[in-house]
């Protein structure tokens, strides 16, 4: 798998239509989500889009997201979202800061606002998932 820093550099050195290409190959990328499991408990508030997330819990403990949207570049930016946090133990992930590893991407001034909106609310949910997985 890719890391965050790869796509970060990938993503610094492309123009503009390039960049929302990533985003949507990054979105292509991500694990199918049923669509039994998009429905109103799963979806993310807030988005100009559709946006679900579903969390799993892995045997070691560890949180696993499925992930979906109906937009396509919306879904790379859940993807990439996800990336901050993927497998991660729920204790972790309620300390990582998701916006500081995104920064990077200084997605508010690529994408339109339209695009961009909802992504604290994709963060406070996975946040609030975590911590409620580790009993906090």
């Amino acid at each position: 798998m890719t890391s965050l820093t790869d796509i970060h550099d990938e993503y610094d050195f492309l123009d503009a239509d390039d960049r929302y290409r990533l985003l949507i190959d990054l979105g292509r990328a991500l694990e199918p989500m049923p669509d039994a499991l998009k429905g109103d408990a799963t979806l993310v508030r807030g988005c100009s889009a559709s946006v679900w997330v579903y969390p799993t819990r892995l045997e070691n403990g560890a949180l696993h997201f499925l992930a979906d949207s109906n937009a396509a570049i919306t879904k790379g930016i859940i993807a990439l979202v996800l990336m901050t946090v993927q497998d991660l133990p729920p204790s972790a992930i309620t300390m990582i800061d998701i916006e500081a590893l995104l920064a990077p991407f200084d997605l508010k001034n690529q994408l339109s606002s339209n695009r961009t909106q909802g992504i604290p609310n994709m963060i406070a949910l996975i946040r609030e998932t975590a911590a409620r997985y580790a009993g906090g």
